[in-house]
């Protein structure tokens, strides 16, 4: 790994937002942090429990439609022990959504009951929406907003301010632009993000990306490679992760003039074919690497 070209990020309003989730902390009740079923630990910025201080939060696995199911009951058992409550679901289907509301009131029971003793009967549940880019907090608004409240496209970075939206009588939400890590010091959460699309592709080696997706396909999930790109464990046991994208790309026919593989082509149909759900539900995260990065004390 120390070898490979580092991917980093840097965008300047990452400092802004910060100081906007620490001052606004004080307007809302509880916390949602969204993150990515698919890369758990790395759709999470190392830095954002400790800015939260002892507010109350939800984590919510969002895209858990794409993710590994198997590995994705292995986190909401690890944030449970953790005593974090989490759910799992997809804003854009809204599956497992059902669960997020009920859970925010079991969390503020004690509150809800100060404010009814003191007459605040009306007074709306304020839930702060954050999240790095990517992750699918416009579409968790839009959805649970029943409107296009919220700007959504797949890209990083496109929720710019804070906003309030009203989601029905009793409670707001306040979204957050996404925050990034404030660099990586972990180059495997970077190939995650980047697998992902939570990086932008422009400022990537796709070909190295591509090569770094096989490789962790090839361990953890390669009965998807093998029904997707036609190999048998034989053709591909031996060599090293480039030859396995230009075995890919031989299969694909996609071959240039004296017989070469255009491993470029390749690298692109690999990571497109992965981000369209086509090799199937995978995760990239398992909860014991968490103790590496994170902590959730």
């Amino acid at each position: 790994m120390s070898d490979s070209p580092a991917i980093q990020w840097f965008p300047g309003h990452m400092a802004k937002t910060r100081r906007l989730i620490t001052e606004s902390l004080k307007m809302v009740d509880i916390v949602l942090e969204i993150t990515d079923a698919r890369i758990p630990m790395s759709s999470r910025n190392p830095e954002l429990h400790k800015w939260l201080s002892n507010k109350p939060r939800i984590i919510m696995l969002n895209k858990a439609d794409s993710a590994d199911p198997n590995v994705t009951a292995m986190w909401l058992d690890y944030y449970k022990k953790q005593g974090i409550p989490a759910i799992a679901c997809d804003c854009k289907s809204g599956k497992g959504l059902n669960k997020f509301f009920p859970l925010v009131k079991s969390e503020l029971a004690e509150l809800i009951e100060r404010r009814k003793a003191k007459g605040l009967v009306g007074r709306a549940i304020r839930i702060m929406v954050v999240g790095i880019p990517n992750v699918g907090k416009s579409s968790f608004i839009n959805r649970v907003a029943g409107s296009k409240r919220a700007k959504v496209e797949d890209r990083p970075g496109v929720t710019r301010g804070r906003q309030w939206v009203n989601i029905g009588t009793d409670m707001e939400l306040l979204d957050m632009p996404g925050v990034l890590w404030p660099k990586f010091e972990d180059q495997t959460v970077a190939e995650h993000l980047a697998f992902t699309g939570a990086v932008k592709d422009d400022v990537i080696d796709v070909e190295l990306l591509a090569m770094r997706l096989l490789g962790v396909l090839r361990k953890d999930y390669p009965h998807t490679i093998e029904e997707r790109y036609k190999l048998s464990p034989e053709e591909y046991e031996y060599i090293d992760d480039y030859d396995l994208l230009e075995l890919v790309g031989k299969k694909r026919g996609m071959l240039m003039s004296g017989g070469h593989v255009n491993t470029e082509r390749a690298a692109i149909t690999v990571l497109d074919e992965y981000r369209s759900g086509k090799l199937g539900k995978i995760t990239f995260d398992r909860p014991e690497d968490m103790s590496r990065l994170l902590s959730d004390k």
